[in-house]
């Protein structure tokens, strides 16, 4: 299968990129409204964007920055790429000033534009695109050495903003989906993922943690709208507490193990292929087998 490119113009934890080969064979063939709780980085919205075209999407996050930068890109792209432009010269000039002064800017602004120039900012300069606030909700992540950053990918960002228009864009908690989705909706749940153990947990992407007590309730709110009818597809680590949670579909064999190579990891060697688990509701027309590779 060619590989088809999808917009991405941040990197985030997690991201779906490198899976979308894999995934087209779980996807719907047609889909009519979609909706996508976890955003992230927005490769498997994209990708479903373009190659399934739905009547209506509706993509949130409870990362409001995040939230805010998909917002202004969609609605407000000239000013942001106008910002972004004097980002990069002035970054050229004296990097580790600039990256300093941009975070200290990035957790005072009030203002939306601003600040969402500044995460696509920091997303491209910071070390390993990684996004971490403290407890205070603020952005701690130290500088990355990086020679030429891609801080204004444009042809990217007009393509996004393309994409975006007339998408619906909230920031909510995944919860708050109970009320939107409707019979026959199709939702991709891509949650923080379960830590594989106690010292590689990525859920401090936010202040806000995503672990047992938050898996659960997913899980809860992933059971609901199954028996409403919805079709379902869900992403998340390769643990026993995940196939615990998921055991009824899994007794199913609605669940599948992929093939992701991890690239948001300070240690090389632990960037290697690694086993997630995708769950759905239904039985995907083109999968033959219940382990997948890249």
């Amino acid at each position: 299968m060619q590989k088809l490119t999808v917009p991405t113009f941040v990197k985030w934890a997690g991201g779906k990129t490198q899976l979308l080969n894999q995934f087209e064979l779980f996807l719907p063939s047609k889909i009519n409204r979609y909706f996508e709780p976890f955003i992230g980085s927005g490769a498997v919205f994209f990708y479903v964007k373009i190659t399934r075209n739905p009547g209506y999407c509706c993509i949130s996050d409870s990362n409001e920055d995040l939230v805010n930068l998909y917002i202004t890109i969609r609605d407000n792209l000239g000013e942001l790429i106008g910002i972004l432009k004097e980002y990069k010269k002035e970054h050229m000039i004296n990097p580790k000033k600039v990256y300093y002064q941009k975070r200290g800017e990035f957790n005072t602004t009030k203002d939306i534009l601003l600040k969402s120039a500044l995460l696509l900012y920091l997303n491209k300069t910071c070390f390993n695109g990684l996004y971490r606030v403290n407890s205070k909700g603020e952005f701690n992540v130290p500088m990355g050495s990086y020679t030429n950053p891609a801080i204004l990918q444009q042809t990217k960002l007009n393509e996004a903003s393309k994409l975006l228009q007339n998408v619906t864009i909230k920031h909510m908690n995944f919860e708050k989906i109970v009320n939107l989705a409707k019979q026959k909706d199709f939702i991709y749940f891509d949650p923080p993922y379960y830590p594989l153990s106690l010292t590689s947990s990525f859920t401090s992407y936010h202040k806000d943690e995503f672990l047992d007590k938050e898996q659960k309730e997913l899980a809860k709110v992933f059971q609901k709208l199954d028996k409403r009818g919805c079709v379902l597809m869900l992403s998340n680590s390769d643990t026993p507490f995940i196939h615990k949670l998921y055991k009824k579909y899994e007794q199913e064999s609605h669940l599948y193990l992929v093939k992701a190579k991890r690239m948001i990891n300070s240690d090389a060697q632990g960037r290697k292929a690694i086993d997630e688990v995708v769950v759905t509701n239904y039985k995907p027309k083109k999968i033959i087998q219940r382990v997948l590779t890249i």
